[in-house]
């Protein structure tokens, strides 16, 4: 006679009878239920919380703290004039996606920076987030355009205070409440 769902149990020895701790002395876990003598893990509701160091000044105290982050702090991916000079022919038009595509920048980066570093022979049509004056008098120069992409990072600081880089024409946040 073959198993059956009505016939399948687990093998012998797979299952334990669970512990019953503090249930007398002849049970071998009575008295003190197995959690020793004494002091705070033996106590009813005696647990601490992650990295207590039993009263001794824990280790994220102890370590010296230096420097200050910016909450407010809005990252650019920077890339050099020059380099997309090399890159993109006369009359090209680059944006975030184009750089990307021809692995300027990382597709990770959500806001670039043109720098003025290096020679532009050709005009280019360049939109970005944000330019250094030395790399738009150079786009400039050499018959192109540097057009700004308007774009509006919100930061949310300590206490709610925001922070914004507001689109022309926008009202500011507090104002179009009241």
């Amino acid at each position: 006679m073959g198993t059956t769902l009505a016939t399948l149990a687990p093998p012998k020895g797979a299952k334990h009878k669970r512990k019953r701790k503090g249930r007398g002395p002849g049970s071998g876990n009575g008295t003190t239920a197995g959690k020793g003598q004494k002091g705070q893990k033996s106590r009813s509701g005696g647990k601490t919380t992650v990295g207590f160091e039993g009263g001794q000044m824990p280790l994220q105290r102890r370590v010296p703290k230096r420097g200050f982050k910016n909450p407010f702090r809005i990252d650019y991916y920077a890339i050099n004039v020059g380099r997309i000079a090399e890159v993109f022919k006369a009359g090209e038009s680059v944006t975030p996606e184009t750089l990307s595509d021809r692995g300027l920048v990382p597709r990770s980066s959500k806001l670039i920076k043109i720098l003025g570093e290096g020679d532009v022979g050709h005009a280019l049509d360049v939109q970005a987030h944000s330019f250094s004056a030395s790399a738009k008098s150079k786009l400039e120069a050499a018959g192109g355009k540097a057009a700004v992409i308007e774009t509006r990072v919100k930061n949310v600081g300590p206490k709610g205070s925001k922070r914004y880089q507001a689109k022309p024409g926008d009202a500011p946040e507090a104002a179009q409440g009241e």
